[in-house]
Protein backbone atom coordinates (compact mmCIF):
# COMPACT_ATOMS: atom_id res chain seq x y z
CA UNK A 1 0.00 0.00 0.00
CA UNK A 2 2.74 2.55 1.09
CA UNK A 3 4.59 1.30 -1.79
CA UNK A 4 1.54 2.60 -4.22
CA UNK A 5 1.02 5.72 -2.27
CA UNK A 6 4.76 6.49 -3.14
CA UNK A 7 4.33 5.51 -6.78
CA UNK A 8 1.31 7.92 -7.22
CA UNK A 9 3.07 10.27 -5.58
CA UNK A 10 6.24 10.10 -7.90
CA UNK A 11 3.79 10.12 -10.71
CA UNK A 12 2.16 12.89 -9.71
CA UNK A 13 5.20 15.21 -9.16
CA UNK A 14 6.77 14.06 -12.69
CA UNK A 15 3.13 15.05 -14.21
CA UNK A 16 3.25 18.51 -12.09
CA UNK A 17 7.11 18.99 -13.42
CA UNK A 18 6.12 18.24 -17.45
CA UNK A 19 3.06 20.81 -16.64
CA UNK A 20 5.12 23.05 -15.67
CA UNK A 21 7.51 22.54 -18.55
CA UNK A 22 4.76 22.72 -20.96
CA UNK A 23 3.16 26.06 -19.27
CA UNK A 24 6.80 27.98 -19.33
CA UNK A 25 7.29 26.81 -22.98
CA UNK A 26 3.66 27.96 -23.48
CA UNK A 27 4.59 31.56 -22.31
CA UNK A 28 7.82 31.61 -24.08
CA UNK A 29 6.38 30.79 -27.32
CA UNK A 30 3.85 33.98 -26.29
CA UNK A 31 6.34 35.82 -25.62
CA UNK A 32 7.66 36.71 -29.30
CA UNK A 33 3.78 37.58 -30.56
CA UNK A 34 3.19 40.13 -27.71
CA UNK A 35 6.15 42.29 -27.87
CA UNK A 36 6.02 42.20 -31.62
CA UNK A 37 2.20 43.73 -30.34
CA UNK A 38 3.25 45.86 -27.86
CA UNK A 39 6.25 47.79 -30.30
CA UNK A 40 3.79 48.11 -33.17
CA UNK A 41 1.20 49.60 -31.06
CA UNK A 42 3.84 51.83 -29.15
CA UNK A 43 5.33 52.67 -32.98
CA UNK A 44 1.19 53.30 -34.41
CA UNK A 45 0.72 55.75 -31.54
CA UNK A 46 3.82 57.51 -31.27
CA UNK A 47 3.56 59.05 -34.96
CA UNK A 48 -0.03 59.53 -34.75
CA UNK A 49 0.70 62.01 -32.15
CA UNK A 50 2.78 63.33 -33.79
CA UNK A 51 0.88 63.54 -36.90
CA UNK A 52 -1.72 65.29 -35.22
CA UNK A 53 0.78 67.56 -32.94
CA UNK A 54 3.40 69.16 -35.55
CA UNK A 55 3.33 70.13 -38.94
CA UNK A 56 4.90 68.84 -42.18
CA UNK A 57 8.77 69.60 -41.13
CA UNK A 58 8.13 71.58 -38.00
CA UNK A 59 10.64 70.54 -35.11
CA UNK A 60 10.43 70.76 -31.89
CA UNK A 61 12.83 72.38 -29.90
CA UNK A 62 14.19 74.54 -32.83
CA UNK A 63 17.75 74.09 -31.33
CA UNK A 64 18.63 70.84 -30.00
CA UNK A 65 21.21 68.18 -30.96
CA UNK A 66 18.06 65.73 -29.93
CA UNK A 67 14.22 67.24 -31.46
CA UNK A 68 11.16 66.20 -32.60
CA UNK A 69 10.87 66.85 -36.28
CA UNK A 70 7.59 65.70 -38.21
CA UNK A 71 9.00 64.11 -41.94
CA UNK A 72 8.07 61.68 -44.13
CA UNK A 73 10.31 58.79 -46.22
CA UNK A 74 8.98 57.70 -48.92
CA UNK A 75 12.18 55.34 -49.59
CA UNK A 76 13.40 52.32 -46.80
CA UNK A 77 15.24 52.33 -43.72
CA UNK A 78 16.66 55.55 -42.56
CA UNK A 79 15.67 57.08 -45.92
CA UNK A 80 17.23 55.14 -48.32
CA UNK A 81 16.09 55.63 -51.73
CA UNK A 82 13.49 53.09 -52.96
CA UNK A 83 10.24 52.13 -55.15
CA UNK A 84 7.71 51.88 -53.65
CA UNK A 85 7.37 48.17 -54.32
CA UNK A 86 10.75 47.27 -53.02
CA UNK A 87 9.57 49.38 -49.43
CA UNK A 88 6.81 47.01 -49.57
CA UNK A 89 8.59 43.82 -50.93
CA UNK A 90 11.75 44.11 -48.42
CA UNK A 91 10.35 44.27 -45.26
CA UNK A 92 7.93 42.02 -45.64
CA UNK A 93 10.38 39.23 -47.12
CA UNK A 94 12.51 40.26 -43.99
CA UNK A 95 9.60 39.36 -41.80
CA UNK A 96 8.74 35.86 -43.33
CA UNK A 97 12.58 35.35 -42.09
CA UNK A 98 12.77 36.16 -39.16
CA UNK A 99 9.31 33.85 -38.69
CA UNK A 100 11.23 30.95 -40.30
CA UNK A 101 14.13 31.53 -38.19
CA UNK A 102 12.00 31.48 -34.97
CA UNK A 103 9.43 28.38 -36.49
CA UNK A 104 12.90 26.58 -36.72
CA UNK A 105 14.44 27.44 -33.11
CA UNK A 106 11.77 28.16 -30.67
CA UNK A 107 12.15 24.90 -29.40
CA UNK A 108 15.35 26.02 -27.98
CA UNK A 109 13.36 28.13 -25.60
CA UNK A 110 15.52 30.86 -25.55
CA UNK A 111 14.79 34.70 -24.00
CA UNK A 112 17.17 36.25 -26.52
CA UNK A 113 15.05 35.12 -29.52
CA UNK A 114 11.70 35.61 -28.24
CA UNK A 115 12.76 39.08 -27.89
CA UNK A 116 14.49 39.52 -30.64
CA UNK A 117 12.06 37.85 -33.11
CA UNK A 118 9.33 40.64 -31.12
CA UNK A 119 11.17 43.73 -31.13
CA UNK A 120 11.78 43.08 -35.00
CA UNK A 121 8.59 41.83 -35.91
CA UNK A 122 6.82 44.88 -33.97
CA UNK A 123 9.09 47.22 -35.92
CA UNK A 124 9.15 46.12 -39.54
CA UNK A 125 5.24 46.15 -39.24
CA UNK A 126 5.10 49.44 -38.01
CA UNK A 127 6.95 50.84 -41.03
CA UNK A 128 4.86 48.24 -43.39
CA UNK A 129 2.01 49.70 -42.14
CA UNK A 130 2.44 53.28 -42.70
CA UNK A 131 3.96 52.39 -46.70
CA UNK A 132 0.56 50.27 -47.55
CA UNK A 133 -1.50 52.97 -45.93
CA UNK A 134 -0.20 56.28 -46.20
CA UNK A 135 2.67 55.62 -49.20
CA UNK A 136 5.44 57.03 -46.92
CA UNK A 137 6.90 56.37 -43.27
CA UNK A 138 6.68 59.17 -40.61
CA UNK A 139 9.69 59.47 -38.82
CA UNK A 140 10.00 62.35 -36.09
CA UNK A 141 13.21 61.64 -33.42
CA UNK A 142 16.02 63.54 -35.22
CA UNK A 143 19.72 63.56 -34.13
CA UNK A 144 22.34 66.07 -34.96
CA UNK A 145 25.70 65.53 -34.03
CA UNK A 146 29.30 66.82 -35.36
CA UNK A 147 27.96 70.65 -35.75
CA UNK A 148 24.68 70.12 -37.64
CA UNK A 149 26.77 68.36 -40.22
CA UNK A 150 25.52 64.47 -39.32
CA UNK A 151 21.72 64.59 -39.37
CA UNK A 152 19.88 61.22 -38.77
CA UNK A 153 15.79 60.67 -38.83
CA UNK A 154 14.13 57.93 -37.42
CA UNK A 155 11.12 56.44 -35.55
CA UNK A 156 10.07 53.81 -32.78
CA UNK A 157 9.88 51.48 -35.35
CA UNK A 158 13.27 51.45 -36.51
CA UNK A 159 14.68 51.41 -32.64
CA UNK A 160 12.76 48.55 -32.18
CA UNK A 161 13.86 46.42 -35.37
CA UNK A 162 18.07 47.51 -35.29
CA UNK A 163 17.69 46.25 -31.31
CA UNK A 164 16.04 43.14 -32.99
CA UNK A 165 18.57 42.51 -35.34
CA UNK A 166 21.19 43.17 -32.88
CA UNK A 167 19.44 40.85 -30.13
CA UNK A 168 19.10 37.89 -32.91
CA UNK A 169 22.38 38.52 -34.57
CA UNK A 170 23.81 37.92 -30.26
CA UNK A 171 21.47 34.40 -30.18
CA UNK A 172 22.35 32.91 -33.24
CA UNK A 173 26.19 33.47 -32.61
CA UNK A 174 26.08 32.06 -29.25
CA UNK A 175 23.09 29.02 -30.35
CA UNK A 176 26.27 28.35 -33.71
CA UNK A 177 29.43 28.33 -30.83
CA UNK A 178 27.17 25.85 -28.90
CA UNK A 179 26.51 23.72 -31.93
CA UNK A 180 30.18 23.30 -32.50
CA UNK A 181 31.20 22.69 -28.46
CA UNK A 182 28.64 20.57 -28.46
CA UNK A 183 29.35 18.30 -32.16
CA UNK A 184 33.35 19.49 -32.09
CA UNK A 185 35.57 22.35 -33.34
CA UNK A 186 34.84 20.68 -37.30
CA UNK A 187 31.24 20.70 -37.01
CA UNK A 188 29.21 22.52 -39.89
CA UNK A 189 26.07 23.71 -38.83
CA UNK A 190 25.07 24.60 -41.83
CA UNK A 191 25.67 21.34 -43.30
CA UNK A 192 22.61 19.41 -42.42
CA UNK A 193 20.31 21.68 -43.69
CA UNK A 194 21.94 21.62 -46.79
CA UNK A 195 21.70 17.85 -47.06
CA UNK A 196 18.21 17.59 -46.02
CA UNK A 197 17.35 20.53 -49.04
CA UNK A 198 19.66 18.51 -51.75
CA UNK A 199 17.99 15.42 -50.78
CA UNK A 200 14.47 16.65 -51.32
CA UNK A 201 15.95 17.91 -54.72
CA UNK A 202 17.33 14.71 -56.00
CA UNK A 203 14.75 12.87 -58.04
CA UNK A 204 13.17 9.93 -56.87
Amino acid sequence: MNDHRVSMSIGEEAAGSRDLRAVGLWHQMQAAPFLALVALEADQITKLCVRESLTLGEALPQDSWLRMTHVVNPGIFLGIPASPLLSVLLPSLMILASLVLYWRLERTNDTLLNLGTGLFIGGSLGNLVDRIAYGHVTDFVELITSGGQVRTIFNVADMCAILGIVILEIFLIRYIVRLIREKGLHYNPVAPHMARLLHKRQPK
